[in-house]
């Protein structure tokens, strides 16, 4: 089994969902008393908001640069960065480190294409929906056109996430908004939803609503423990 190599705490809410995601599935597909092997480097995402607030991309990219080298030192055979957002960075983190960096848009879009699919609405932080890195990926690569809600449910998703999912928040009334988003999205020709945030599977779950969703943090998790048991470590 490979070792997992995490930059987590973005939250820490989403980084605990992970975790337990990775070793259940490893115990689930390995069984006996197996559990994944994982080198996890926890953030203080206070610092990161901050500066993702003012704009400091080059800022944060030094600091998670730090952190996947950290994790590339101690063992790990490939890396998660547990954060949709932070993705933007993805090609900085990718050209100091020589361990395979597994992307969660990437991850998702060939689920979607797998599925059949090519026409999705995306909910995610105002970054993630309006600075073009995610949907450009998933429509240069997978062919996948995105479709993003307006400027006031953008800003209202980007609320939720910052000042009630990464406290630990989980109210009714914003999953009530959340799934009035998701049926607008429908009406715009939306075949299925992306959670384009790791917070957003704690407040929306597939059960509430009859629009297919896509739980990025899932299918990260998913697709590391496939890497993860592909092959022995090299140790």
């Amino acid at each position: 089994m490979q070792t997992i190599g995490m930059l987590g705490g973005l939250s820490w809410e989403s980084t605990a969902l992970y975790y337990t995601l990775l070793n259940q599935g490893i115990k689930d597909k390995l069984g006996g008393l197996h559990s994944a092997k994982i080198n996890l480097q926890s953030l203080d995402f206070f610092e990161i908001e901050k500066h993702q607030r003012q704009d400091n991309w080059p800022i944060i990219a030094q600091q998670l640069i730090q952190a996947a080298k950290s994790v590339e030192a101690a063992g790990a055979d490939f890396l998660m960065l547990c954060n949709n957002t932070l993705h933007k960075l993805a090609p900085e983190i990718e050209q100091v480190i020589n361990i395979p960096l597994l992307h969660i848009a990437d991850v998702t879009g060939a689920k979607i294409v797998q599925d059949g699919l090519c026409r999705v609405g995306l909910l995610g932080t105002r970054q993630t929906m309006e600075s073009g890195f995610y949907a450009n990926l998933l429509k240069q690569i997978h062919k996948i056109t995105v479709i993003t809600p307006n400027q006031v449910d953008r800003q209202l998703v980007h609320d939720i996430i910052f000042t009630e999912l990464c406290l630990g928040q989980i109210k009714q009334t914003s999953r009530d908004k959340l799934l009035g988003m998701i049926e607008r999205l429908k009406q715009q020709g939306a075949q299925a939803i992306i959670l384009g945030c790791t917070e957003l599977p704690l407040l929306i779950a597939q059960n509430d609503t009859s629009v297919p969703l896509y739980d990025t943090t899932k299918l990260h998790a998913q697709a590391a423990i496939e890497l993860a048991t592909s092959k022995p470590n090299n140790n």
